[in-house]
């Protein structure tokens, strides 16, 4: 058990009014009313008020030693980390040459009379690069493309698979450019030629060339049923988007391919027949940040003296990837000072600053006096009277930075040729700043590991200090010649990281959002990197997720809808499946914990409405693919490293 803080006064405001009525009987023994409507009794009751409140203060004494011991070892606060999205922006019309967007860009959500407006800017600069049709060609069963683009031209039919429809049938439309992260509108003139499928889901998919692989690419909106009928189809391109030979013809490619038709989905009977087409490009995508810049903010003027310290005018400070440069000089040129964790390795020479991100807290290093006399100074001092000035920062984080999906609608300036902006998912990995509570409880682990990874726990830890806004973080040790470690790694530390999302947990999750951005994963690599035991080999990733298909049959209750039922068994199933919240204990379902079918009977049991659970099936699945097995399991085995996946569950209620 932890040792117990003595209670320095124990004695409360009651305890107060009855010792001093004790001393009124013992030494003014005429004064004998002494009852709450006395004048007396109502001063010694506000005297005995001002004494509990100087106890109370006296009693947090040990408190505020344990909080300056924390700040003794170096305990500090965690900053609010801010929330990403991508923003599509969208333009008036198509123009025949490039659009930049620059870095920095600002976007907002609608101000309301409750809430304030919650402030995004783009990450990196966004090029909306033109495109036009080059060529279209065509394919049958995975083999050589054939160019049809002459036909096309002359104002011929051209048919987008074979005669006979059969899945690995390709149509195939090159662009005159390369067009990453960009939104592309393809205009069809079709006609009513590819029968047999429903419009609503063709088992079609539309992919773009990325120089190695064919990648999925997202549909915004889809007027043709499938390629059934005239109108618009606006997909979103991947960011790694490059021109390629097809058909003997370079362009940057993009194709729609026939899928196996699942169970139930209906095939194309005749292909269907293009006698148009024209592609432009509307839009492009790119990463933003809640975070709002602050430029060239003036801190001060120096005096010459080591260890000063200046306040920025806005806090907390939000690492967005970029470092902060301080600016030190005036008219006659500034210097860049450069931002480090601490002052231990810096010499007087180092133009180094820290940056406390809680508090905007900005400090030069201290000066020391050694035992012989000798005075050390860990880095260098800015010139009494120099200008500072901080030349970018971001303030914002915090969980009001996870909006829904369609939120950041507002551009804070006018963008020529762009007409609106749009984020299609919510924003996610919003935290807020560490609190004083939870910092108490983080000081002895991180006295106990001082910086310095052996156990698993350390790593969990150090893990949590370089990203806090990772939901959940699990070290796996894995021993040379397991399965886990691979042929011939020895000595491997497997750190698996989930993040943070926001989503409904009642509904199938989106299996990309499951990945963490490549920029989060970097950074946890890179500050374990110095603090690893030596000999290890550290891998952080996200677990490899197995897909699951849940198809259970129920009964309902004579007094409950089949309609509702059906649907709060379908939520329970996901929410119980959740990474995040599911399990037995709601914190998310257990690392390598198998999956049985009487787990989710229970399950469906529990649900309100449900009069007896008839039948409960799983099946693997391939959320990538969108596939899954035709036979069922009794049980889903779950490796060290692995967690469950949720796809497409289905409940018959009877």
């Amino acid at each position: 058990m932890s040792l117990p803080a003595p209670n320095l006064d124990d004695r409360r405001f009651q305890d107060l009014v009855d010792d001093a009525k004790r001393l009124v009987q013992r030494r003014c023994p005429e004064w004998s009313d002494h009852n709450v409507s006395d004048p007396g009794v109502t001063l010694v009751e506000a005297f005995a008020t001002m004494v509990d409140q100087l106890l109370y203060r006296l009693n947090r004494v040990p408190e505020r030693h344990y909080l300056r011991f924390l700040d003794l070892i170096g305990v500090r606060l965690f900053p609010p980390t801010a929330a990403r999205t991508q923003v599509t922006f969208w333009l008036s019309a198509p123009l025949p040459e490039t659009v930049l967007l620059h870095a920095a860009t600002e976007l907002a959500t609608v101000r309301t009379e409750l809430d304030e407006a919650v402030v995004f800017t783009t990450v990196e600069d966004l090029a909306v690069v033109p495109c036009e049709l080059a060529y279209v060609a065509g394919s049958e069963g995975g083999r050589t493309p054939v160019d049809h683009s002459i036909e096309l031209r002359d104002g011929q039919d051209v048919g987008c698979f074979a005669a006979t429809p059969a899945p690995g049938d390709a149509f195939y439309v090159g662009l005159t450019n390369a067009v990453p992260s960009c939104a592309v509108m393809l205009r069809f003139d079709c006609r009513v030629e590819g029968i047999g499928v429903d419009p609503t889901d063709p088992p079609v998919r539309w992919e773009a060339w990325d120089g190695e692989t064919w990648q999925p690419c997202e549909i915004e909106r889809d007027e043709t049923g499938g390629l059934n009928r005239s109108g618009d189809l606006v997909l979103h391109l991947p960011a790694r988007h490059v021109p390629s030979v097809i058909a003997q013809q370079r362009a940057g490619w993009l194709r729609c391919l026939l899928l196996e038709p699942e169970p139930g989905q209906t095939f194309y009977s005749a292909p269907p027949i293009v006698t148009s087409l024209e592609v432009a490009t509307i839009g492009a995508t790119t990463a933003a940040v809640h975070a709002e810049p602050v430029t060239a903010e003036e801190l001060g003027r120096s005096d010459g003296s080591p260890g000063q310290r200046f306040a920025l005018r806005r806090q907390p400070v939000v690492d967005t990837g970029e470092p902060e440069v301080l600016e030190v000089g005036g008219d006659g040129g500034w210097e860049t000072w450069t931002l480090v964790g601490d002052f231990t390795d810096s010499t007087a020479e180092d133009r180094h600053f820290q940056l406390d991100r809680q508090s905007g807290e900005v400090a030069f290093g201290p000066a020391v006096r050694n035992p012989d006399g000798t005075v050390r100074r860990y880095g260098a001092v800015p010139p009494k009277g120099a200008m500072l000035r901080l030349r970018r920062y971001h303030t914002g984080g915090g969980t009001a930075g996870n909006v829904a999906p369609h939120a950041l609608r507002v551009l804070k300036t006018s963008i020529p040729f762009v007409s609106g902006v749009d984020n299609r998912r919510p924003a996610s990995g919003g935290v807020d700043g560490e609190t004083v509570a939870d910092a108490m409880v983080r000081g002895p682990l991180d006295l106990r590991s001082r910086h310095r990874a052996v156990t698993a726990e350390d790593y969990e830890l150090l893990a949590r200090e370089a990203a806090p806004e990772l939901a959940r973080i699990h070290c796996v040790p894995v021993a040379a010649g397991s399965p886990e470690a691979g042929a011939g790694e020895a000595n491997v530390v497997r750190l698996l990281v989930v993040p943070t999302l926001s989503h409904d947990p009642g509904t199938q999750l989106e299996f990309l959002r499951l990945r963490p951005d490549d920029g989060v994963l970097a950074r946890v690599a890179a500050h374990l990197e110095t603090r690893r035991a030596l000999g290890t080999r550290l891998v952080v990733e996200p677990p490899f997720y197995r897909g699951l298909t849940v198809v259970a049959r129920i009964t309902a209750q004579h007094t409950t809808a089949p309609g509702r039922l059906r649907r709060e068994a379908l939520a329970a199933l996901y929410r119980y499946l959740d990474p995040l919240v599911g399990g037995p204990r709601e914190t998310g379902w257990p690392l390598g914990t198998a999956v049985r079918a009487g787990d989710l009977h229970a399950c469906l049991q529990r649900v309100h409405g449900v009069d007896s659970v008839d039948d409960v099936r799983l099946y693997l699945a391939d959320p990538v693919q969108g596939t899954r097995a035709d036979v069922p399991v009794q049980r889903l085995d779950l490796g060290a490293t692995e967690l469950v996946f949720s796809f497409e569950h289905q409940v018959l209620v009877q």
